[in-house]
């Protein structure tokens, strides 16, 4: 989508919340901070995501195997991984309020729009210099209160197993999947019959008990990653090799698999003072969102670090025996992790398109993400041999393909709703059908009509998705 006709993230939200993608969770009750329900259309959307992601990375790959770990790991795992030392954001507290606010969006926010901080990285400052940045330029709060100096905040959320009172243990929600990889690393090997180099791929819930700063599901408490440990032998695998390898595969699937512009993509290498200690090299594919270029994948080289950790306070070996010399080593690791609620995110806001010229919303969303590959009508709903002929039609589709009965309003009207939440296809059952045994397809993004037998509706479709 050109920039000039790019959604604010205030559309977007409404889109949402009118059509049935995200909710604010329990909002009966005021919501809750950071959180958010996935509805109906946004439920298909994210499963279609994910399954996509499942495919490509796991499924298409004899180099590739799945996990899922638990949520709640044995606490010691996050003190190896060095989470519970400083796993941190830094806050800062309106002195009024008593609000908390992260210190690195509080300055983001005061340099946009101002040209002179365009290449500024925030990421690069300590902590205590961002207390002396936002002193410095006398920032305030949206209140219009002075801040208090930043502390950092630990994001892990702390609960409690054990069914006796005063006897019970402290564990921690994961902040991420990845340490679920490492602990079962083990596992796989034993159980499975992988070589160097291979990968291990996981799909689940992480939690973060992190301030935000209304950025809609871009950043929440409870999400879903997509992550994957690519472990290999750095005396036979070049890691620079392998690492544009994996920055080619994550950026075609952006592109060819979820059908999202590249002029709104690019890639930023972090900073010495922004990587992680134990990371080799890390880039970040960014996305320019309504509020800005934001992260949305990552892809570290994070050496042998986790697997280390994990030995050195577990006591087992993690070593891989190499099967043609017997050679023990600790793999190295390349790591490509993403939030599914910005690949979300950010398939939305790419999608959104204002028509203008025929006064519509349409969602142009690539036929492989859409939530229903097609909507089927009849004409009339009050005349019984039209309902009956499209039943019959959806009935057969809907076996295997999702798609949509809609019966409600004018034609029109029908069109324009399925336009909004991104059907790629409208078909009509008419008069005509009855005696031809033909049906209207009208495309969602060109509102040309054209009429095609019923039995190569299947054959549309398939074609259409491929």
């Amino acid at each position: 989508m050109s920039n000039n006709n790019r959604p604010t993230l205030e559309e977007v939200v409404a889109l949402c919340k009118r059509r049935g993608f995200v909710f604010p969770t329990s909002e009966i009750y005021g919501g809750l901070t950071s959180s958010y329900d996935y509805g109906p259309l946004g439920s298909e959307l994210l499963r279609n995501i994910k399954d996509l992601w499942w495919k490509e990375f796991i499924n298409l790959r004899p180099d590739m195997v799945g996990l899922d770990s638990q949520i709640m790991l044995n606490p010691e795992t996050w003190v190896a991984s060095g989470h519970v030392g400083s796993f941190s954001d830094p806050m800062v507290v309106d002195v009024k309020t008593n609000k908390r606010y992260r210190a690195d969006h509080v300055i983001e926010g005061w340099m946009e729009g101002k040209e002179e901080f365009k290449d500024f990285v925030v990421e690069d400052l300590s902590t205590q210099e961002m207390g002396q940045f936002i002193k410095e330029h006398k920032i305030l709060s949206p209140e219009g209160h002075e801040f208090s100096e930043p502390k950092e905040f630990n994001l892990l959320f702390e609960t409690s197993i054990g069914a006796v009172t005063g006897e019970k243990s402290k564990v921690y929600l994961r902040g991420e999947t990845a340490q679920g990889i490492f602990t079962n690393f083990k596992q796989v090997l034993n159980s499975s019959r992988v070589q160097l180099p291979f990968g291990i791929g996981q799909l689940g819930k992480s939690f973060r008990n992190e301030v935000t700063t209304g950025q809609f599901v871009f950043r929440t408490l409870e999400f879903e990653q997509g992550e994957i440990e690519y472990f290999f032998d750095p005396e036979k695998t070049d890691w620079k090799e392998l690492f544009e390898e994996w920055q080619r595969k994550m950026m075609d699937f952006v592109i060819n698999t979820l059908g999202v512009s590249g002029e709104n993509l690019r890639w930023r290498q972090h900073t010495d003072k922004e990587r992680s200690f134990y990371s080799k090299e890390t880039y970040d594919i960014d996305y320019h969102f309504p509020f800005g270029w934001k992260e949305l994948w990552g892809l570290a080289y994070r050496t042998d670090y986790d697997l280390t950790q994990q030995m050195k306070h577990s006591g087992e070996s993690l070593e891989y025996t190499d099967p043609h010399t017997q050679k023990r080593m600790i793999p190295h690791v390349i790591e490509p992790a993403v939030g599914i609620g910005r690949l979300f995110l950010m398939t939305l806001v790419d999608a959104y398109w204002k028509d203008e010229e025929n006064n519509r919303i349409v969602l142009k969303l690539h036929p492989r993400v859409a939530p229903y590959k097609a909507a089927v009508f009849p004409l009339l709903k009050n005349k019984p041999e039209l309902v009956g002929k499209a039943k019959d039609i959806f009935n057969d589709l809907s076996r295997k393909y999702p798609v949509i009965w809609d019966e409600r309003g004018n034609i029109g009207k029908r069109y324009l709703y399925q336009d909004e939440i991104g059907t790629p296809v409208c078909i009509t059952v008419d008069f005509e059908s009855l005696e031809d045994e033909s049906v209207t397809i009208r495309n969602r993004d060109t509102t040309k009509q054209e009429r095609i037998k019923i039995t190569q509706l299947e054959e549309y479709l398939a074609n259409m998705l491929d």
